[in-house]
């Protein structure tokens, strides 16, 4: 992993390290296609791990009429939960009725449709609440004595992107992070690629090119000869962090009178996560930041709902990602569609180009974009990710199941008493980020001494080689913000700690000879 080859000849190069170039890897790989995906920063890094974190319909594209995209979405939630329930879990979402809004009885009709919209094996009903004495109602102002209660997931974005990209990779994917594919020759048969990284340049050929570059896909186009694509509209959206507003495992979905949508989510036990913004943005697409307005926004939002009063003193962290929409002429950012568009060209070999898309529907994004992208190659293959767990997903089996979703917490026990040498909580994070993979990462440690060095608090050497070997991890935001939150807990230096190991690590490699 991470070697870099000289000239690489594939059936497919997927450009773009985000969700959705990561899942179609990964399809594709999985139906027997020689692939190679190269990203040039590290995977997610960008758009895909600035989400509201959540595997969803969508219940505000109703009032969009967006009925296909609810549906879509709707469809996948489960599915995306059972083949994964280490990385994600269902939660219930508090909407508190605000008076001056929709009446209750729209409301709640809008569920009972997301409800039906399609089916549910374990993920309960919507229902009518009322917040005066309910643990939900308890942070919130008092005048929000009525609520509805409805169901959804959370996922943990970043480590999605990954394990999509792992399972890619042990199904024969190359993946090159860190590398730029600086430019594009289309021929009759096949694609020239050259790609950029630190070692020099790779030279690949590849039968058919997947343009899944994300925010950069309408550039990349005008890059690729001959290749013509759809208008992209980018729209920025940001989160904050704060110290937790709430004690219980509720999320919170709250409408703006400017007919935004917040979410107030439970975040990293110790925190709320508030976000997110939805503006237009054209700016730098490297240095995409929230801004002082979008901070003050969250917060004043925020401030409309709970008894206890935030400002933009007490944000402990906060991130921005301008994600790619199919321009649709809708006169707001939010209402603009989250729906994607699979434009096929043809003129010449073969480019698929991907606009649009969120984390809930990218495993079907990806289904159809190599049921397009095989017979083009000559290969008949079906697909088989609906039924496949994502690597550490297989808590119950082979097979996603809904009772790795609802016997996770049973599942964790039998790790407690499998690893009784770990510490609690240690075990619980590493069950969440790796799930069954918890065996590599444990595989003949017998104590935490086995450990190796505590790098920083609660971040052990173990940990740290497991990321960089089979998760491609190369720096400490990688690892502190994108393969893990450590980040948010760790005391100032650590990053600066990580960082000096990680370049000890590397020098010792070099010096023998490793890639």
């Amino acid at each position: 992993m991470g070697e870099h080859l000289n000239r690489i000849e594939c059936d497919v190069l997927v450009v773009g390290g985000g969700i959705n170039g990561a899942a179609i890897a990964r399809d594709a790989a999985g139906r027997g296609l020689r692939v190679v995906l190269c990203e040039k920063d590290d995977l997610g890094q960008h758009t895909s791990s600035a989400s509201s974190k959540l595997i969803h319909g969508g219940l505000r594209y109703l009032e969009h009429y967006a009925f296909g995209l609810v549906r879509k979405a709707l469809a996948e939630r489960e599915v995306l939960l059972k083949s994964a329930p280490h990385i994600m879990r269902p939660l219930r979402f508090v909407m508190p009725h605000d008076s001056g809004q929709r009446p209750a009885w729209m409301i709640r009709a809008g569920l009972v449709l997301y409800d039906r919209l399609a089916p549910r094996e374990f993920l309960p009903a919507s229902e009518s609440v009322d917040l005066i004495g309910h643990a939900a109602g308890k942070p919130l102002k008092r005048r929000f004595a009525r609520g509805f209660v409805y169901s959804d997931g959370w996922v943990d974005d970043a480590r999605l992107v990954v394990l999509n990209a792992l399972d890619a990779s042990e199904r024969g994917a190359t993946i090159l992070t860190h590398t730029l594919c600086s430019a594009v020759e289309r021929h009759p048969g096949h694609w020239s690629a050259t790609l950029k990284h630190a070692l020099g340049q790779t030279r690949v050929n590849a039968r058919c090119l997947v343009n899944a570059a994300g925010p950069w896909a309408a550039r990349f186009l005008h890059g690729a000869a001959g290749a013509q694509g759809g208008a992209l509209r980018l729209i920025k959206g940001s989160h904050i962090v704060v110290p937790r507003l709430f004690e219980h495992q509720y999320a919170y979905i709250f409408q703006h009178p400017d007919g935004r949508i917040v979410f107030a989510i439970p975040y990293e036990g110790a925190f709320t996560l508030i976000g997110t913004t939805d503006v237009d943005y054209r700016g730098d697409l490297d240095k995409v930041a929230i801004s002082a307005d979008e901070t003050s926004y969250l917060c004043q939002l925020a401030n409309r709902y709970f008894v206890r009063q935030i400002g933009p003193g007490d944000v402990v962290w906060s991130y921005s990602g301008v994600r790619a929409l199919v321009e649709d002429a809708a006169s707001s950012a939010a209402a603009a569609t989250r729906d994607y568009r699979l434009e096929h060209d043809t003129h010449g070999a073969p480019l698929l180009s991907v606009l649009g898309g969120k984390l809930t529907t990218s495993r079907k994004l990806a289904e159809q974009a190599v049921d397009w992208i095989a017979p083009a190659l000559g290969r008949r293959a079906a697909a088989w990710t609906a039924q496949a767990c994502l690597p550490g997903g297989d808590l119950m089996g082979a097979q996603p199941a809904s009772r790795a979703v609802l016997e996770f917490d049973l599942w964790v026990k039998r790790q407690q008493a499998r690893y009784p040498w770990l510490p609690p909580a240690l075990l619980l994070r590493y069950a969440r980020a790796y799930g069954t993979l918890i065996e590599v990462l444990l595989a003949g440690r017998k104590s935490v001494a086995d450990l190796g060095e505590e790098i920083a608090p609660g971040l052990y050497a173990a940990e740290a080689e497991y990321l960089c070997r089979h998760e491609w991890a190369a720096s400490a935001e990688d690892i502190l913000w994108r393969r893990s939150k450590l980040g948010l807990h760790l005391p100032p230096g650590a990053a600066r700690q990580l960082d000096a190991w990680l370049d000890a690590r590397h020098r010792a490699q070099a010096g023998a000879g490793a890639p």
